[in-house]
């Protein structure tokens, strides 16, 4: 969808979506990745599981956030779509390593464990991260650097939005 087309991720409560929505308001083109690519599938095969995934019993946190992928197909089309300058997908996936190569920069937010633990905390009841089980996978996530792309610019998201945001820009008027 973009003459240039970036990734935004980072674990849950960096701000991925706070910062899709800021872009938004701001004019720019953005692809809510967990809302409109997203589906629970097999990670090898790319093949959509044939049951909903329920976090809190059978197949716990740690299976659906390793079965939380996007439609590579989609994301293909999206940015084969030239028509907005700059175009920018916010989410995680677990399978990005078989379309980052597509992007034009991939960005990943990070912020302190504190910071962390108080969004999670400030979550509603309904959204991912708002539970023990799945604060606790985040955390370990955030301490390991697990399923983060590698070689991407990290950004401090601990700052206010608009500073997080204007960061982005900057790098991608460059």
């Amino acid at each position: 969808m973009g003459v240039r087309n970036f990734l935004i991720e980072g674990v849950s409560g960096t701000g991925k979506t706070s910062v899709a929505t800021e872009l938004q308001l701001r004019g720019y083109h953005v692809i809510h990745g967990d809302r409109e690519l997203a589906y629970q599938g097999d990670p090898i095969t790319g093949e959509p599981l044939r049951h909903s995934i329920d976090q809190s019993n059978k197949h716990g946190v740690a299976f659906a956030h390793e079965h939380h992928l996007w439609d590579i197909n989609k994301v293909r089309a999206l940015i084969a779509d030239c028509s907005h300058p700059l175009s920018f997908f916010c989410g995680g996936s677990r399978n990005f390593p078989r379309f980052i190569d597509l992007f034009d920069g991939v960005f990943v937010l990070q912020v302190d464990q504190d910071t962390l633990i108080r969004r999670l905390a400030d979550r509603p009841e309904d959204e991912f991260g708002s539970k023990l089980a799945e604060q606790k996978f985040v955390l370990h996530l955030h301490e390991t650097g697990r399923d983060i792309p590698k070689n991407a610019i990290t950004v401090d998201a601990a700052v206010p939005l608009a500073s997080v945001v204007e960061s982005i820009l900057s790098t991608c008027r460059r």
